[in-house]
């Protein structure tokens, strides 16, 4: 008869493989271990499944899916996941950041004010970065909570925490009710996509652009700040009188997404 003990070396040394069925049969197991004794219960099966965050999808895209039901089992856990996860946002593997920040915010709300006190309490860009970019995955009007301090981010010296934030801000923008902004925030994004518009990074820039298209999109934007994307849209585009174009392919793309909503 097996025991416990055994059926844990068993998922364990599925979960350890780079096979996708051996991985998909652990994932199994371990599903059917966390019925039978609760999820609170189970912290050596969250280990076991985490270590499948390590996994590359864009080397093995063949093991995407598995990594997407992995993230699904951590969030299944409960709550109780989520102090845990975000310690572990550091993890140094930017492979697990992403997966971490992925499960916390499908976790949602509950996992706002931890990421915030978190945010907060931590002097490193780059830890802070991956705090925005998880908070940025939640979806929920709650999120507003979130606006000021992305606000700011978006303002940062630090070329990765902008970044992020840029981006942060149409995430929020897709969750937030148009109206439930404070009006100095709202107009603190609108200047702050369009100063990041010349930002010396093309990835930035692009963002900016994104950002301010879903400002429109989910109505965020009034009348003339759109007529005033809408001219943003065709200068980058080369479509105005002085055709001077914005070269970076990728910021003209998403300046062509941006005009559908203007």
């Amino acid at each position: 008869m097996s025991t416990p003990d055994d059926s844990y070396d068993a998922i364990e040394k599925l979960l350890a493989s780079t096979n996708p069925e051996e991985l998909r049969h652990g994932l199994e197991l371990a599903k059917k271990e966390i019925s039978r004794i609760g999820s609170s219960e189970a912290r050596p099966l969250f280990e076991m499944v985490t270590a499948t965050f390590y996994i590359d999808p864009l080397d093995r895209p063949e093991l995407a899916p598995i990594l997407n039901e992995a993230i699904s089992l951590v969030v299944g856990f409960g709550k109780w996941v989520i102090p845990v996860l975000v310690e572990r946002l550091d993890a140094g593997d930017i492979k697990a950041q992403m997966a971490i920040a992925q499960a916390l915010g499908r976790i949602g709300a509950d996992a706002i004010e931890p990421l915030m006190a978190e945010y907060q309490s931590s002097d490193d860009p780059a830890r802070c970065a991956f705090v925005l970019y998880a908070l940025g995955k939640i979806k929920s009007p709650k999120i507003v909570q979130v606006a000021r301090l992305t606000l700011q981010a978006a303002q940062s010296p630090d070329i990765e925490l902008r970044d992020t934030a840029t981006r942060a801000i149409g995430k929020l923008a897709e969750s937030i009710p148009a109206g439930q902004l404070a009006d100095d925030v709202r107009l603190g994004f609108v200047e702050t996509l369009q100063d990041n518009l010349s930002d010396p990074n093309p990835g930035i820039r692009a963002k900016a652009v994104r950002s301010l298209g879903k400002l429109a999109q989910f109505g965020h934007l009034t009348g003339p700040e759109r007529e005033q994307l809408k001219a943003t849209c065709h200068t980058i585009l080369g479509q105005d009188d002085r055709y001077e174009w914005d070269r970076a392919y990728i910021v003209r793309r998403q300046a062509e997404e941006a005009l559908q909503y203007v």
